[in-house]
């Protein structure tokens, strides 16, 4: 089950609650560590592989955190902007997918140390993104094949396969 994009392992499950433990690399690593008790979270059950497949490919393995930097309403729609790691930059493309907190998103406007996504109504009103304020730390997952493209592409660069 994935957390506020984190993939966990329920340890227990009932029709209303599902357990899970964390360990201190996650803590550090992602926001679950700041969680208050009650407090909303996203959460996404697994694709299963004989399933129908939209979308990006969500892991639930979470690249770095980001800052939500701006908010601001757009008729229907709200934009969220958000700062991003520089180690985080080179996986990031315009209308390329990104999820925070475990939302897949498109990537709307590409700054240099931040990128914008908007939301559309029916994913403000069903997922966490609403209650998010500036200032508030966010988890991001790239997209996985710029991630297996990049590191493709630096290790080649590296042992001079790229000319």
């Amino acid at each position: 089950m994935a957390v506020n994009g984190v993939c966990l392992t329920a340890t227990s499950c009932s029709d209303s609650e599902m357990s899970a433990e964390i360990g201190p690399e996650t803590a550090r690593v992602t926001t679950l560590g700041r969680l208050e008790p009650g407090g909303k979270v996203n959460l996404e059950r697994a694709v299963r592989a004989d399933g129908r497949f939209g979308g990006h490919f969500v892991q639930g393995h979470v690249d770095g955190t980001g800052r939500v930097d701006a908010l601001r309403t757009d008729g229907d729609s709200n934009w969220i902007t958000v700062g991003i790691p520089s180690a985080l930059e080179p996986f990031l493309i315009l209308k390329g997918s990104v999820a925070v907190d475990g939302v897949s998103l498109t990537v709307a406007r590409l700054g240099e140390a931040s990128i914008d996504v908007m939301i559309i109504p029916f994913t403000w009103a069903h997922t966490t993104l609403s209650s998010l304020r500036v200032g508030d730390r966010v988890n991001l997952e790239c997209d996985m094949v710029g991630k297996y493209v990049a590191r493709s592409m630096a290790l080649a660069a590296r042992s001079g396969l790229t000319r």
